[in-house]
């Protein structure tokens, strides 16, 4: 199980405009301080272990930082709907889009998904795989 992740950012104020876009959405709690920004979700009853947090951090060695090339986060959302609305919500916060939403042909027929880039260039997915909507054609 993934405990949590940790992605890093030189503008933590800026990074801040634009998770705070899309954790909240999706149950996140944001925890504030020194070391960058600490995003956590709630426990879920009956759960074996914590849900995962996603942190926001300065860079350790002091160096910038920097997003890995094939690294992404994707975040599970609710709907196709809610996945459209984020992705237009972080785009405003400063994202760039990487993706716009839709369909995949290489994914299967549900899986509507949105790509794009935080402020620092980490790329994130937002994806909904829900078979009670509608399903891509073909």
């Amino acid at each position: 199980m993934i405990a949590y992740v940790t992605v890093g950012a030189d503008d933590i104020a800026r990074a801040k405009r634009f998770y705070s876009a899309l954790l909240p959405a999706l149950g996140y709690a944001l925890e504030e301080g020194p070391e960058g920004l600490s995003y956590t979700l709630p426990a879920a009853p009956g759960a074996s272990g914590p849900a995962p947090d996603f942190y926001v951090k300065p860079t350790f060695d002091g160096r910038p930082a920097s997003a890995g090339n094939g690294t992404m986060v994707a975040f599970m959302v609710r709907s196709q709907k809610q996945v459209r609305d984020l992705h237009a919500a972080a785009l405003i916060a400063g994202g760039s889009d990487e993706g716009q939403p839709g369909f995949r042909a290489a994914y299967g027929p549900h899986f509507y998904v949105a790509y794009l880039r935080d402020p620092q260039g980490n790329k994130i997915a937002l994806f909904s795989s829900d078979p009670n909507e509608p399903g891509r054609e073909g």
